[in-house]
């Protein structure tokens, strides 16, 4: 790990939630000032720090020193100190008064404040009320670096340290103290294994309860991050024992009396985590009561097939199964329809919400993510909203439309129903109207939720609610090689690796990963765009299964803007940088994580236009 010290001169940038800093400072050794980058939440201009990290050669931004802790100590020039009291840290002390109270006291400035604040009343415009205030405020800021020392001296990293002050305050040491594991439930990023590192150093006991319960609750969690609603008991006993370095004996009382907490649920063998459990119920007893409730309007089946069977002014003829299906979903309070690629989903989804509409049913349309509502609303003419906003989720009162507020409209259809998981869907069904009819589409074999349970595969193989699987592939669709090696992966076969010219799927095989890039960024910026006469940042989007590394996001993203939206002397644009990523006029942005209060959600894409 490198060292360095450096006095700040300038702050770029700093995220006031997580304290991430990028600053300009003076450094021994180096003539220019060296950039500094890192969670440095109380620094200042004219702090003196001691740092700890590794330099990293920005390709845009150029040499960086990446910051993993840091020590701020006070300045002993005149200049420094002025600089100091000047930034604003010290309320009720400005740039003018900082000048005032150096000029007076010098290179003693620090310890008067210190230990005699009192002494400022010598200068003239400095009354009663503002040494209270710099008083109050010195203490504050004694307080804060006393507390990131004994983090970051308790192997706690400066972002950790960052994150359990902003959420303790001056209570972090104490809560530090009493119970490191507590930091598992408040602070987001800091896992298990980080809690028990802090908790050794701290002299808490190997075989502490506190310990076992932390452990066993975070083995819970890797088995739901995996998927799974529940644990089975010999899962979770196998897992948390290797974590833990202990014996079942030893974990059962713990779990017994986690158990007595609702901490967990125990059902026979089956562990759970209380909002998995209780999703499920919820989610059980909602089908069984909408199965069970008639709808309010009456629609005649016969009449509906037999308009359906008619040619459509658009040449669509539906076949026997899509009439079966539209004839299900109208008769049906609780549908699912499912398919492969290319078998006719949205076509006979279609059918379905022009057989509702004609019959005077007012119908919703929702899917889980921002790109699948998009498609939903190109393909059926509606508007189609992501489900978060269709049930109005504000943070931090969570979902205006619920059991109390519920959704208006007689038929709710959901797309892209693989991708939903049991705790949404808990959510979703609390707002739905008993009354309403509900219609689920989706593909099995597709990429199940990123949250827990497989909610699309358990409705269809509990046999309670109608399904209809649509398997023809039609015409239109035999033509495109994806959805032809999509079906053969499904049945087992390889896939057609085959190139033809007038085809939608290539197989590129490439020796290096330097040459992979250099193959995508052609294939993005020149070829592709040439041959299907299409935009190459509005119509291509560049998949890969990695962040980093020569063709990860990161540097895919750099490379391609570099080539489709460059910034040079002579077509110079307005930019931004954050976090060393610069944003150009006229960039295609993807939102990557939901922002309820700018009512933007992961997946959702669009264009910097000013």
């Amino acid at each position: 790990m490198d060292m360095l010290r450096c006095v700040v001169e300038r702050i770029t940038f700093q995220n006031s939630e997580n304290g991430y800093t990028v600053l300009k400072g003076k450094a021994k050794g180096y003539q220019e000032m060296v950039t500094v980058v890192g969670p440095m939440p109380s620094v200042v201009v004219g702090s003196v720090l001691s740092l700890q990290g590794f330099w990293k050669n920005d390709s845009t931004y150029g040499p960086q020193f990446i910051v993993q802790v840091f020590e701020e100590t006070l300045p002993a020039t005149v200049y420094g100190i002025e600089k100091y009291l000047g930034s604003g840290l010290i309320k009720g002390i400005g740039p003018i008064f900082a000048k005032k109270i150096v000029s007076t006291f010098g290179s003693q400035t620090l310890e008067v404040i210190e230990a005699d604040v009192e002494r400022l009343l010598e200068i003239r415009g400095i009354g009663k009320v503002r040494v209270d205030r710099v008083k109050k405020s010195w203490q504050e800021q004694k307080e804060i670096k006393n507390i990131m020392l004994f983090l970051q001296s308790h192997g706690i990293s400066t972002s950790h340290a960052t994150k359990i002050f902003k959420t303790y305050g001056t209570d972090s040491i104490t809560v530090v103290k009493e119970n490191p594991y507590k930091l598992v439930d408040d602070i987001w990023g800091i896992g298990f294994r980080t809690a028990d590192t802090i908790a050794e150093k701290l002299g808490v006991a190997k075989d502490a309860a506190v310990r076992f319960r932390s452990g066993l609750l975070y083995t819970l969690n890797l088995i739901s991050e995996e998927g799974h609603c529940f644990a089975v008991s010999d899962q979770l006993f196998k897992a948390a024992t290797d974590l833990l370095d202990t014996t079942t004996e030893k974990l059962q009382p713990i779990l017994a009396d986690m158990a007595r907490c609702e901490d967990v649920i125990v059902e026979n063998e089956s562990i759970y985590l209380p909002p998995f459990y209780f999703s499920e119920i919820g989610v059980a007893k909602k089908i069984r009561t909408l199965i069970a409730t008639p709808r309010k309007k009456h629609i005649d089946n016969f009449r509906v097939i037999e308009r359906m069977k008619k040619p459509k002014d658009d040449g669509i003829i539906y076949d026997e199964i899509q009439l079966e299906a539209i004839g299900t979903a109208v008769t049906s309070k609780f549908m699912v329809l499912t398919g492969g690629p290319g078998t006719g989903k949205t076509t006979t989804t279609l059918g379905i919400i022009q057989a509702f509409r004609a019959s005077g049913l007012q119908v919703l349309c929702a899917a889980p993510t921002g790109r699948a509502a998009k498609r939903m609303s190109e393909a059926t003419g509606m508007e189609a909203k992501t489900i978060h906003r269709l049930l109005e989720f504000k943070p931090p009162q969570g979902y205006q439309r619920n059991a109390d507020n519920l959704l208006e409209g007689d038929v709710l259809i959901l797309d892209e129903c693989s991708m939903i998981d049991i705790i949404l869907m808990h959510n979703l069904l609390k707002a739905v109207p008993d009354g309403m009819t509900l219609l689920m589409v989706g593909d099995t074999d597709q990429l199940p939720s990123v949250g827990a349970g497989n909610v699309l595969n358990d409705i269809i193989a509990s046999g309670i609610v109608p399904v209809v699987k649509l398997q023809r592939i039609f015409r239109q669709a035999q033509g495109s090689r994806i959805i032809m090696n999509a079906h053969r992966i499904n049945q087992g076969k390889g896939i057609d690796i085959v190139n033809r010219r007038a085809s939608d799927f290539f197989y590129i095989e490439t020796a290096t990963p330097e040459e992979a890039l250099e193959k995508i960024v052609e294939l993005v910026t020149t070829r592709l765009p040439a041959y299907y006469q299409t935009d190459p940042i509005r119509d291509i989007q560049v998949l890969t299964p990695m962040q980093r590394g020569i063709v990860g996001a990161a540097n895919l993203n750099r490379m391609l803007q570099e080539r489709l939206n460059p910034n040079t002397e002579t077509s110079a644009k307005p930019s931004l940088s954050r976090a060393g990523i610069e944003y150009r006029l006229h960039d295609k942005v993807m939102q990557i994580k939901n922002d309820y209060d700018k009512d933007v959600f992961n997946g959702d894409i669009g264009a910097i236009t000013a």
